[in-house]
């Protein structure tokens, strides 16, 4: 292996998380490298939103100034998808799509999650737009419309709720999981109405959404459709370690689980964003990029103070 290809931390995953803890390391003068498989999660989206001097900003457009802000400071970024890692005796080996191999002493992993949406026609085409899930993240853009908020299971009144408080229009499509008789009283409190009947298809024109349609041929006019997806992390990289992905506690999906920090049960192996914590939006995966870059930095600090302390008198150099 060539010199060129070590590096003292090896980031798998270029999004907000990703770059945010290799800058943190590249300020440090650290030598990072950022993998980056370029199919960020947020890709659909219009625009970012809570984040504090960014609102409305492109998601591309952010990641590419990301980019240009840690190259500005020596990091790199290497267009490619790791498939695959190792532990060595000097740290980790990690292998891309290309067959190219690159070495980290620590590993970041920050892949983000994959959204599983329910096996409905027309829905995954409008995800990002007029399919939505989080009333924080999309809810202001579809404020006062008519917004049907597909069941799928117990979060459904939760976001049906949320959503109430952004437009008197809202609807819970019962589809295959109807609302408990419990949470019955809840909706008609918050003006949301159920609207049963299993879902067979979202229609409209591409880019505008027209409503639903029941499979006793029902049409329900909509402008948006709220679903909870299923959020689930992978990464191979993590997967060949060792480090097996979990039951999320709030019941949404799977993760990685981690401390503070991103610290895994991995030695050297750290998490940050949307592989770790389902919820994160931009501005707490990047913080908790941050933070783990920090302590990586830290952690390699540690061990070279050790080397030198451990070298015989006068042998050890900076």
């Amino acid at each position: 292996m060539g010199q060129q290809d070590a590096y003292d931390v090896v980031v798998v995953g270029g999004g907000a998380a990703g770059l945010s803890g290799a800058i943190a390391l590249a300020r440090s003068r650290r030598r990072v490298l950022v993998v980056d498989a370029g199919s960020p999660r947020n890709a659909p989206a219009e625009g970012v939103h809570n984040l504090l001097g960014r609102e409305g900003a492109s998601p591309l457009a952010l990641l590419e100034q990301g980019r240009a802000d840690l190259e500005a400071y020596g990091g790199q970024v290497r267009r490619g998808l790791a498939v695959g890692a190792r532990r060595t005796g000097a740290g980790f080996e990690v292998d891309l799509h290309d067959g190219a191999v690159v070495h980290g002493r620590r590993l970041l992993v920050t892949t983000g999650l994959v959204d599983e949406l329910p096996d409905v026609p027309g829905l995954a085409e409008r995800w990002g737009h007029q399919v939505l899930h989080c009333p924080f993240c999309h809810g202001w853009e579809v404020r006062d419309q008519r917004i049907g908020v597909l069941s799928t299971g117990p979060v459904t009144v939760h976001q049906a709720v949320l959503f109430s408080r952004l437009s008197d229009h809202v609807v819970v499509l019962a589809h295959e999981a109807p609302p408990a008789e419990a949470d019955l009283p809840r909706l008609a409190a918050a003006g949301v109405r159920v609207v049963t009947g299993r879902v067979t298809a979202v229609e409209g024109e591409p880019g505008r959404l027209s409503g639903v349609r029941l499979e006793d041929g029902t049409a329900v006019p909509l402008d948006a459709v709220v679903v909870a997806p299923r959020m689930v992390a992978r990464s191979a990289v993590l997967d060949d370690l060792g480090l097996e992905p979990v039951p999320h506690p709030t019941g949404t999906g799977q993760h990685y689980p981690s401390e503070p920090g991103g610290r895994t049960s991995l030695e050297g192996v750290h998490v940050a964003g949307n592989v770790t914590d389902l919820m994160a939006q931009v501005g707490p995966s990047g913080a908790a990029g941050t933070m783990a870059g920090a302590m990586l930095h830290a952690e390699l600090i540690e061990e070279e103070l050790a080397a030198l302390l451990a070298a015989p008198e006068g042998a050890a150099s900076r």
